[in-house]
């Protein structure tokens, strides 16, 4: 009898789990299906990194603005522009513009319209916690990497239940460091200029250009 209940038990967490999987899957499909609607996206967000042993604790904000597979990415005071060739990395501090390809194919490359997808290949996928976040609720889905040389213990990606939009995404290493970014502000299908993606080198007549391949 107590084996009978046993397998029942093992048969009912199973249930459970692959219904939660299901159901994660569901919200993470919703939101790509919802990404791929806009013509364009400008996000406005915060990033936190935090490793208490390390005793670091830094906040920094940026935007980037993305159009299919290219994008403008302001962070640190760094720019990045993609125009669907090549990459271009402006640097004011240093005076300095770093050129280099990319092949967008490539599963390996990681690009900011890809953060907004990443989570379709390489996780095991389960429902979390759901949070009231000022009125919104945000449904939490825990990521685990299926790769075990991953860097990341796992990844918590907050979704507005509502409106199918990444609320923020919370990635936990193991080394203990905790990196948080929060969309303050995400705007969709906005008047875009003809050049938003286009690299203009008379801007920068001091500046060095240093081109990688």
């Amino acid at each position: 009898m107590k084996k009978v209940l046993s397998i029942a038990l093992l048969l009912f967490i199973s249930f459970n789990v692959n219904a939660q999987d299901k159901k994660a899957k569901e919200l993470l499909d919703a939101v790509t299906t919802k990404i791929k609607s806009y013509n364009n996206i400008v996000i406005d967000f915060k990033y936190t990194l935090n490793n208490s042993k390390e005793n670091i604790n830094q906040d920094s904000k940026g935007n980037v603005t993305l159009q299919g597979n290219k994008y403008v990415l302001n962070f640190m005071g760094v720019t990045k522009i993609y125009d669907g060739k090549s990459t271009y990395t402006i640097n004011p501090e240093d005076e300095e513009i770093t050129i280099s390809s990319v092949n967008d194919k490539d599963d390996k490359a990681i690009t900011p319209s890809k953060m907004l997808t990443f989570f379709n290949s390489g996780y095991k996928f389960s429902m979390d916690i759901v949070q009231n976040v000022k009125g919104r609720k945000i449904q939490y889905i825990k990521l685990t990497p299926t790769n075990s040389k991953d860097q990341r213990k796992e990844i918590l990606l907050g979704i507005d239940i509502q409106t199918k939009n990444i609320y923020n995404l919370i990635e936990i290493g193991k080394n203990g460091t905790k990196t948080t970014l929060t969309v303050n502000s995400f705007k969709t299908n906005q008047p875009l200029s003809k050049n938003q993606f286009t690299f203009v080198k008379s801007k920068y007549p001091k500046y060095y250009i240093n081109k990688l391949d």
